[in-house]
């Protein structure tokens, strides 16, 4: 349920280039410029992305395949992939949901020089018929608190600041409904990301801890198992 994706930002140079945005979506070009060394940078095409906030364009099927690709699991208790019943429901109720969407042939990214590169800055991208690429979504109980869950992109567009992307996003529309005791469930690989994103510590030294028993274990108070 934590974040898949890390940018390293000892070699990676992010350029994120805005273009179109609306209240519920954004066209957004991003390219990354890679150091090899000091005297030789190698300038990578703009790739089109499409960032939304409108639940309505999250499959759960594609959010499942997305997860598959990624690696992760949407529930830390199941080692299958999530029933697709749970999962419109959880999608339903979550508070922030943003999705990232690229073009099927740019899913391995953009070669330098690339041809096509022209042809497809000017070539919109869309939610309905082009590929779930990168999603992160909070749940809040809409006064006071949110954590952010389930923040991923897929391998191939990592390093890219999309992630970083997904995040600020979801930050910004907690924001603006006046929440700021916003958390981040992440592991400890993931600690340095999340830092990158404006997270840190909180004042109660708090941390995180998951209930562990079975629903068929649970018993009422006081009731010892036969």
């Amino acid at each position: 349920m934590a974040a898949t994706g890390i940018a390293s930002p000892h070699y990676t140079h992010i350029h994120v280039i805005q273009v179109s945005a609306s209240k519920s979506m954004e066209l957004k070009w991003v390219r990354t410029r890679i150091t090899k060394t000091s005297h030789n940078n190698l300038l990578r095409p703009l790739l089109p992305l499409y960032i939304s906030t409108d639940p309505r364009h999250v499959h759960p099927q594609h959010l499942q395949n997305l997860c598959s690709t990624c690696n992760h699991n949407l529930s830390i208790s199941e080692t299958e992939p999530v029933d697709i019943n749970k999962l419109r429901i959880a999608l339903s109720h979550s508070s922030v949901l943003v999705s990232v969407f690229c073009k099927p042939h740019h899913r391995d990214g953009l070669k330098p020089k690339s041809s096509s590169s022209v042809v497809d800055f000017f070539t919109p991208v869309s939610p309905y018929s082009d590929l779930l690429v990168g999603f992160g979504r909070a749940v809040s109980d809409c006064g006071l608190t949110a954590s952010i869950y389930d923040v991923m992109v897929i391998p191939s567009l990592r390093r890219m600041g999309i992630g970083k992307m997904i995040v600020k996003k979801i930050l910004r529309m907690l924001t603006n409904r006046d929440i700021y005791d916003i958390a981040a469930l992440c592991s400890e690989d993931e600690r340095l990301f999340f830092k990158a994103c404006g997270f840190g510590g909180d004042i109660l030294s708090s941390t995180t801890m998951m209930y562990t028993r079975t629903a068929s274990s649970t018993t009422q108070e006081g009731e010892s198992k036969p």
